[in-house]
């Protein structure tokens, strides 16, 4: 009997540490984000009748929100897989003891530390008209690009977008790289594997934890890359470059909240269902590793 009255306490008091948090959360996460479905089915703001799924219809004929979504999506298939690859092989690289071990690791690492204007100072004196890689490739006798109203503008971003966050994506596969069993490691090579055997049927399986973190912050880095291409080409960018959170917040300046809580909703369900997918074949992939 004491014993379920101390597991009550305990319990009890769990709870009251973790109410303030819990109430944060509720306020300021949950609550709004029901009241942005409730919107996003109704008339508009102030009235109760009920529209249903009209605003979404309304929506995915908006050529607006058809372009930034395109654009969108161009990018995060492009700039997530690259991420993580590119991150990976550095991580592999890096394992390998090579000289300058240190300065390669403080170079990537050093974008983590620079602000996000100065980032793109730097990419403003690089890609524009007059900018240094246009004067560089003017003594060769090229013609200037303007690259941030060009089909090259997403390629500039991308660029941005790796150069920013390669650099963390490689410490944290360092990290899962230095957690794989050795024994297991120098077992495969008694037996004859190959280190590209040992890559790919070995660190790749339990690397599949780090694999599916990293993809999941580079996914929604590349959701939130709207920041860098505001602060280079404004609210209204070159066609290439207006993403769903450009969208967002210009429909957010017109008031017009049915349009903007449809599109929020939307872009909710396609995260958690891209990340749904992800744990899945993660949970696939790595679950003869567990224990």
């Amino acid at each position: 009997m004491k014993r379920i009255k101390q597991k009550a306490a305990d319990r009890l008091l769990g709870i009251c540490f973790l109410s303030p948090s819990l109430i944060g959360v509720s306020i300021f996460f949950i609550l709004p984000f029901f009241v942005v479905i409730y919107y996003s089915v109704t008339e508009g703001v102030g009235y109760r009748e009920f529209v249903w799924l009209e605003n979404y219809s309304k929506l995915f004929q908006n050529s607006a929100f058809q372009l930034a979504a395109r654009n969108t999506a161009t990018f995060s298939l492009s700039a997530v897989p690259l991420a993580v690859i590119l991150s990976l092989a550095l991580a592999v690289m890096l394992e390998k003891h090579i000289p300058g071990q240190s300065f390669f690791r403080t170079t990537f690492l050093s974008p983590m530390m620079v602000p996000v204007v100065s980032i793109v100072l730097v990419w403003q004196i690089v890609f524009n008209y007059n900018g240094t890689l246009n004067e560089t490739a003017s003594l060769f006798g090229l013609d200037k690009t303007d690259w941030l109203s060009s089909p090259y503008c997403q390629v500039v971003i991308v660029a941005l977008f790796l150069w920013k966050n390669l650099g963390y994506n490689m410490i944290l596969f360092m990290a899962g790289l230095s957690n794989i069993p050795k024994e297991i490691l120098e077992a495969a090579s008694v037996d004859g594997a190959s280190e590209s055997y040992q890559f790919f049927h070995i660190k790749l399986r339990y690397l599949s934890s780090t694999i599916l973190f990293v993809t999941v912050l580079s996914l929604i880095s590349s959701f939130k890359i709207f920041r860098e291409v505001y602060l280079l080409t404004g609210d209204y960018p070159y066609e290439g470059l207006y993403t769903l959170q450009h969208f967002m917040n210009n429909t957010f300046r017109s008031l017009d909240y049915q349009k903007l809580c449809s599109a929020a909703v939307i872009m909710a369900i396609v995260i958690v269902a891209i990340i749904a997918v992800l744990f899945r074949l993660e949970e696939h992939y790595g679950k003869d590793l567990d224990g």
